[in-house]
């Protein structure tokens, strides 16, 4: 099966770029600063962005151009005879479906509330309406299944037209279109009169503030951010020549992507003090806090249309990246074509994503967890707390260990074209630092997340010292 190639450099970087780029910037990067205390979580997680982020970034993206291969296949491609480092290409494909299991559901939230505004639906509502709006809304089987439905539908039709008319060029007008909807929004909310106050708070670090759970929360939320660990880059990375050196194209990809982050908390923090709206409100500050934004501003039918249409963009960017994924990894497997890839892979998760669909109303006596815990906990837990620290620890040592890949084959991989070189004096810290810092990560989610409103395995730990 000859390999596709993407059209452009902009095509890769955009593509990558929203791979990246999704609900995780634009809703819970801006409600993780609210709770964790504004400009101090901001400066904390840009600093581990690029400590973090960037080298793992650039991993993924060089055992894909290496391979030339999807994630369940790269490893075959470079691993020595006999090693078994190729079992982590199946966990990442599974990761992948189990990450689209729930996260389609959330893009479907988000189209919902952009029809729910362009009809007038939520103008004059009261603060109680709004909230009660949303809860009925997962209440309804029938809404909740028909808009996770065309989320699906309408990715994977994008996906069956090809790489370069389909995924490409759909994907590159929809991000100009997203950083269109976003300056407009910024520029607008800057007019607000807690803009002063709103941007103080979210850009002005009190140092203060710094503490083990905001140093804790920016670590994670700068690694989750990317997507990185179930191969979502490296994907993309096996579509690209040797042209550009990889440190360059990821740190741009990287500013596109913090950009976008950055952005949705100057749209959502001035509003939320001209509005009296409290910035720690947690996830539901997009939904239900934003929704009483809207309904108070003038011309908030019209802002609120243009804020969800911009949402839903950058949760499609996501879903495009890794239904591309899926799609990839299925064909190497079957040999399929990418027509009846897309059918089949389709018709298989629109079954998949129904527990998640299902999981607040006709399921909603399932609690994994807590006593108010849905499927959606459990696959967000098993992705975000388990699938994607592992996952990123396997590309690490795969590309530093002499029982995998190697760091000289990497660096010599990640180097190959013009642009910004990794640099040997950074081998200590790629090999050693980056791998622990990883694991903690891991060792963290795990040890503190909340399995019931009062139980964390930490917390029995401790108990069990006592």
């Amino acid at each position: 099966m000859e390999r596709e190639r993407l059209g452009s450099r902009l095509g890769f970087i955009l593509l990558s770029a929203g791979c990246a780029i999704g609900v995780g910037n634009v809703w819970k990067f801006p409600y993780m600063a609210g709770q964790y205390g504004g400009g101090a979580f901001v400066l904390i997680y840009l600093i581990f962005l690029f400590i973090l982020g960037l080298p793992v970034m650039v991993m993924e993206f060089s055992l894909g151009r290496a391979s030339q291969a999807s994630p369940v296949k790269l490893y075959q491609k470079l691993e020595k005879p006999g090693q078994k480092w190729h079992f982590h290409g199946y966990g990442a494909l599974v990761a992948n479906f189990l990450l689209m299991m729930f996260y389609s559901s959330v893009t479907g939230w988000i189209l919902y509330y952009f029809v729910s505004f362009l009809k007038g639906d939520m103008t004059g509502i009261t603060n109680e309406a709004s909230v009660k709006l949303f809860d009925n809304m997962l209440a309804n089987p029938t809404v909740m299944v028909g808009f996770m439905a065309i989320v699906v539908v309408l990715g994977f039709l994008i996906l069956s037209f090809g790489l370069q008319k389909g995924v490409e060029r759909v994907t590159k007008y929809m991000m100009i279109a997203l950083l269109g909807l976003m300056i407009l929004l910024a520029v607008h909310s800057f007019t607000l009169d807690g803009a002063k106050e709103g941007l103080s708070f979210y850009l002005k670090p009190d140092l203060s503030k710094i503490n083990g759970n905001v140093i804790v929360g920016a670590m994670n939320q700068s690694f989750f951010t990317l997507s990185l660990g179930i191969g979502s880059m490296a994907i993309f990375g096996s579509y690209i020549g040797k042209e550009r050196s990889l440190m360059g194209e990821s740190l741009n990809i990287l500013i596109l992507d913090t950009f976008v982050a950055v952005t949705a908390g100057l749209i959502i923090f001035p509003a939320c003090f001209t509005f009296d709206v409290e910035p720690g409100a947690g996830p539901g500050l997009l939904f239900v806090a934003m929704a009483k934004v809207f309904n108070n501003m003038s011309g908030g039918r019209w802002w609120g249309s243009l804020f969800f249409l911009f949402m839903f963009f950058a949760a499609m960017s996501t879903i495009l990246a890794v239904f591309e994924n899926i799609l990839a990894c299925v064909r190497e497997l079957t040999g399929w074509g990418r027509k009846k890839t897309s059918l089949i892979c389709g018709a298989a998760m629109l079954v998949l994503a129904l527990p998640c669909a299902l999981g607040y109303n006709l399921w909603s006596d399932f609690h994994p967890f807590t006593s108010s815990s849905t499927v959606l906990d459990l696959e967000d837990f098993l992705v975000s707390n388990c699938f994607l620290p592992l996952g990123a620890l396997c590309y690490v040592l795969f590309c530093v260990s002499r029982y995998g890949w190697g760091f000289d084959n990497f660096i010599a991989e990640a180097n190959a074209g013009k642009g910004m070189k990794l640099k040997r004096w950074m081998r200590p810290y790629l090999t050693y630092v980056l791998p622990v810092a990883i694991l903690a990560l891991f060792i963290i989610g795990i040890f503190t997340f909340k399995f019931a409103d009062d139980f964390t395995l930490w917390g029995q730990v401790k108990a069990l010292l006592a």
